[in-house]
């Protein structure tokens, strides 16, 4: 159950990629230039809440993952968690997407999910160890025999669930998924997705999950945050953010999706390109591509503006976009 309680807060978060300068630049004292991979992020989450990150790929979800992680370091900005009473900061463990790469192929199963639980000294003695990963294996569909065996040994939806229960060894009271369900075949995905949101209704993970997929984030997420160019465009609780979306990229990615509730398979990709994060447009980051975009886009940056549902955008203009946009016909591509 979703308590108002903030869990994790990231206040005007900012990453840049710097880039290396050259030696002309150097000695010129040029200013260093680099990649604002994410801008000015301020997001809220809520303890037993799970926020969805969506966009397409480069916008900056899965560095914003990173950060809350601790893999790397904002360059400005903080990230705060909630402590518990014995001032220690909460466990958290993250799933990757790629489960070929994720897990050390030298090691047992049993080593591998045993680790978690030996860092944190979880439980002691070979026997209440080897219980628990027992336990584990059988949790996320798999059989105690298994801890036996090698990741070589088994399907990329097999190694994902062993992923899932190395990360749930560490009893967490938080859970970063980054495309967890994206290198896997379609049939698969569908019997993870399934058992995350088992675990998360079992056992009230706090969790952030990130997606290029609307249709997954959808049934996923409690809330969803919408990136574009690194910045955080929209947030809205997944009913509100589908049944009445605010920014028009987020109507646009709507629209893009394959809608499997109607006979109407069309695809309507986002026209244009998207801009090279290095050289972000002026104005509003989205402007190049937005259909509604006016003289004040292309110079000033969008507020952000609450929403009287709790959530947030940032745009200049408050659009009605409950319904379809209609793209240009070049844009429209009929499926087989």
């Amino acid at each position: 159950m979703t308590s108002q309680t903030p869990f994790l807060v990231l206040d005007h978060v900012s990453k840049v990629y710097r880039r290396n300068q050259s030696l002309i630049e150097r000695i010129r004292k040029m200013e260093e230039g680099g990649t604002k991979a994410v801008s000015d992020v301020s997001l809220v989450i809520s303890e037993g809440e799970t926020v969805g990150l969506v966009g397409e790929s480069g916008c900056g979800k899965s560095t914003l993952a990173r950060l809350v992680s601790g893999l790397m370091a904002p360059t400005q900005g903080d990230i705060v968690f909630r402590k518990d009473p014995a001032g220690k900061t909460p466990r958290l463990q993250m799933i990757f997407q790629d489960p070929y790469s994720s897990l050390n192929g030298r090691w047992t199963i049993e080593d591998i999910i045993a680790e978690p639980i030996k860092v944190h000294r979880l439980r002691r003695g070979r026997a209440a160890i080897r219980a628990r990963v027992d336990e584990l294996l059988v949790q996320v569909g798999l059989s105690p025999t298994d801890a036996e065996k090698y990741p070589q040994e088994f399907s990329g939806g097999q190694r994902q669930r062993i992923s899932i229960a190395r990360a749930l060894a560490g009893e967490p009271q938080f859970l970063i998924l980054d495309e967890p369900t994206s290198a896997l075949d379609v049939s698969v995905q569908a019997q993870i997705l399934n058992l995350l949101r088992d675990l998360q209704k079992n056992l009230g993970l706090t969790s952030l999950f990130i997606t290029h997929n609307l249709s997954v984030v959808r049934i996923m997420a409690d809330r969803i945050g919408v990136m574009y160019l690194g910045e955080l465009v929209e947030e809205a609780s997944a009913e509100q953010l589908f049944r009445k979306p605010k920014h028009p990229y987020t109507r646009l990615l709507i629209d893009a999706a394959p809608n499997m509730d109607t006979s109407d398979r069309s695809l309507h990709p986002i026209a244009g390109e998207l801009p090279n994060p290095a050289f972000p447009p002026a104005g509003c980051r989205f402007h190049t591509r937005c259909p509604f975009a006016q003289d004040v886009c292309r110079t000033a940056a969008p507020p952000r503006k609450a929403t009287p549902e709790g959530g947030m955008f940032r745009c200049h203009f408050d659009l009605d976009l409950s319904k379809e946009v209609k793209t240009p016909p070049l844009a429209k591509v009929k499926t087989a």
